[in-house]
């Protein structure tokens, strides 16, 4: 596998270590990660994760850093939002047929709903990256890694 070359689908899980854990196990691989996919701008998250990160840190931001967060987020990491960034734009569309399907399978909702975004817009021999990868590896189409699995 080259690593320069594939398609990096990251999860919330990864965004809030970074922004809020320092000291988490996790941080060093976990910037070093962040810092590989931002130079070689290969990395995307769905709009729900950043809907998910922004309601996670709410708690301790006010509303314009809420805001400035949803906005200057692509930015800050180098990657794409799918399937838009767009504010006036809508979730994406599934029902609610394929999100129980997922859900069946042990998945919360925001991880079904996240699955079926992944599943329906990556290409073919992407990643998926979690510290939860094995909560995703029987809900994707994709391989499932941590970034540490990733990284070495």
């Amino acid at each position: 596998m080259d690593k320069k070359k594939v398609t990096l689908f990251i999860d919330t899980n990864i965004f809030i270590i970074d922004l809020r854990y320092p000291r988490d196990r996790h941080f060093k691989i976990n910037r070093l990660f962040l810092d590989f996919v931002a130079a070689q701008g290969k990395g995307i998250t769905s709009v729900i994760n950043l809907l998910e990160l922004c309601g996670i840190l709410s708690f301790n931001l006010n509303r314009r850093q809420i805001l400035e967060l949803f906005h200057y987020f692509p930015e800050k990491y180098n990657l794409e939002i799918i399937p838009s960034h767009d504010m006036d734009s809508f979730l994406p569309e599934t029902s609610v047929k394929e999100v129980m399907e997922l859900i069946y399978e042990k998945a919360s909702f925001g991880d079904a709903f996240v699955a079926r975004i992944a599943n329906r817009s990556l290409p073919e021999g992407s990643i998926f990256i979690s510290w939860d990868a094995l909560h995703f590896k029987h809900l994707l189409s994709v391989k499932a890694l941590t970034p540490l699995e990733f990284m070495h």
